[in-house]
Parts: structure tokens; C-alpha cells; sequence
């Protein structure tokens, strides 16, 4: 793939990067692995994160991990398939902060990683748009109005490199499909939006080492670092692109 240089993640703090007072930031399956990581460094950026977790308990655990940064962390009940709690969390949003400056649709998984595409389970299709795509889809629907209201926004969809590369792999028709279609709604929502001062791009963050990818992988501290950049990126700022650790590459 070809690749175009722009700012590596590290470069985000400096500059003209928008001071961090003040924001707000939604992340989903943010209870454990890269979600995880990209909350706590929004935290140490000073960023009030809302950690999105399906499950209550282990929302509430995972935030009690990431107390005593610059920024607070609020578990907060979501799961992207059901609409009713995205709607309760964009109400949750508008009462108490007003305002929603970042989003990063993380919430996914592997749920075909042995199927072959002629004769995957529909279902597990299904399942795997339903989160990554259309799960993405509703938070945008009712999180960018209040972007909008201030003209300031920042939505990140993690998506990955099964999406774009290795066209002769395979295994994973579900999750590729699924991805790929996240990029696409990616690119849209993007042209849509231009000039709006809110910016839509996609991050892979590569193999990382999660209870997802499993241990081969690298830091998850280095995926993670790549989704912060995006999330934090400066006005003007890039938009519509594909980018992995701050390198724009091809869709």
C-alpha cells in the first residue's frame, strides 16, 4: 500500500494540537484492550471520557483502573446494538456535559474467524454489521447533533486492515465485510460533514497484543496511540482518510 506521511501520534501534543479543557469523549468497548488504552490516554490528556462497556460491572471495574488522571473516566452502560441505550446515553451526554466533542466507535469482535464466505452462518453477518457498522451508525445519528451545536467534532471508527489489504486471504467474511462497510460509511459521513469543523476518519491500529488479537501481537499501547491521534487531531485537520500510527494509508 502506498502510504502519504503526516504528524506521528506523538507529535498530537504540541503545536496547534485543541487543548483538551473541557472535552468530552465517548468510547465504546472501552472495558478492556484498546478501548481500554485509548480511554486512559484520553484520560491523561485531560479528556472526560465516558467508558462504554455491554456489561455494567466490568464498566465500573475498568474505570476504577484509570482513576487519578488529569481527566475523569464515567462508566457508562452501552451496548451498540441496542438502540435504546444509545439513545440513553446521548440523552446522558446532552443533561449533564451539554456537549460531546470525540467519538471513538471501537465496540467489536471475530465472530467467523474459520468461515469461508460461501457458506458463512447469515446470522453471524448479521452480527457482525449490526456492531461494527450499523453500531457505528446509530451513535453518529444521535451523538452529532451535539458536535454540530458547537462546531467542533472529532469520530474515529476503528476499523482494520483485513478491510483493505490481503485480497487473496482467507477466513473472516463477516468481520472484512463488516469493516469494509464501516470505511465506506466512514468516507461518506466524512464529505458530508466537510467544513463543519467536524472530522471523520479511520484508524487501524494493526495486531495488538489483546484478550481479542491474542498475545502475538504489539503494544496495544501503540494501536492505541495511533486512535488518540486522530482523536485529538488540530484544526484544520485531515478528513476522510485511513491512517495507521499517524500515516495516512490507501483505503
Amino acid at each position: 500500500m502506498n502510504a502519504t506521511r503526516t504528524p506521528r501520534p506523538a507529535e498530537a501534543t504540541t503545536g496547534s494540537t485543541i487543548s483538551p479543557t473541557h472535552r468530552v469523549a465517548l468510547v465504546t468497548g472501552a472495558n478492556r484492550g484498546l478501548g481500554f488504552e485509548v480511554t486512559r490516554q484520553l484520560a491523561e490528556r485531560g479528556y472526560t471520557v465516558l467508558l462504554g462497556a455491554r456489561d455494567p460491572a466490568k464498566g465500573k471495574q475498568a474505570a476504577k483502573q484509570l482513576t487519578g488522571h488529569a481527566g475523569d473516566v464515567i462508566p457508562v452502560a452501552l451496548d451498540v446494538d441496542r438502540p435504546e441505550q444509545v439513545d440513553a446515553v446521548a440523552a446522558l451526554i446532552e443533561r449533564k456535559y451539554g456537549r460531546l466533542d470525540v467519538l471513538v466507535n471501537n465496540a467489536g469482535g471475530h465472530l467467523d474467524a474459520t468461515a469461508r464466505a460461501e457458506s458463512v452462518d447469515v446470522a453471524a453477518v448479521q452480527a457482525a454489521l449490526d456492531t461494527h457498522l450499523l453500531g457505528a451508525w446509530r451513535l453518529c445519528h444521535a451523538l452529532l447533533p451535539l458536535m454540530r451545536r458547537h462546531g467542533y467534532g472529532r469520530i474515529v471508527n476503528v476499523t482494520s486492515g483485513c478491510a483493505t489489504g490481503a485480497p487473496d486471504a482467507i477466513g473472516y467474511p463477516a468481520y472484512r465485510v463488516s469493516k469494509a462497510a464501516l470505511n465506506a460509511f466512514t468516507r461518506t459521513l466524512a464529505t458530508e460533514l466537510a467544513g463543519s469543523g467536524i472530522l471523520v476518519n479511520a484508524v487501524c491500529p494493526g495486531w495488538v497484543a489483546t484478550d481479542l488479537g491474542g498475545s502475538g501481537g504489539r503494544p496495544v499501547e501503540q494501536g492505541a496511540a495511533g486512535i488518540v491521534w486522530a482523536a485529538c487531531l488540530p484544526e484544520p485537520g485531515v478528513n476522510g482518510r485511513l491512517f495507521r500510527d499517524g500515516q495516512r494509508i490507501d483505503w
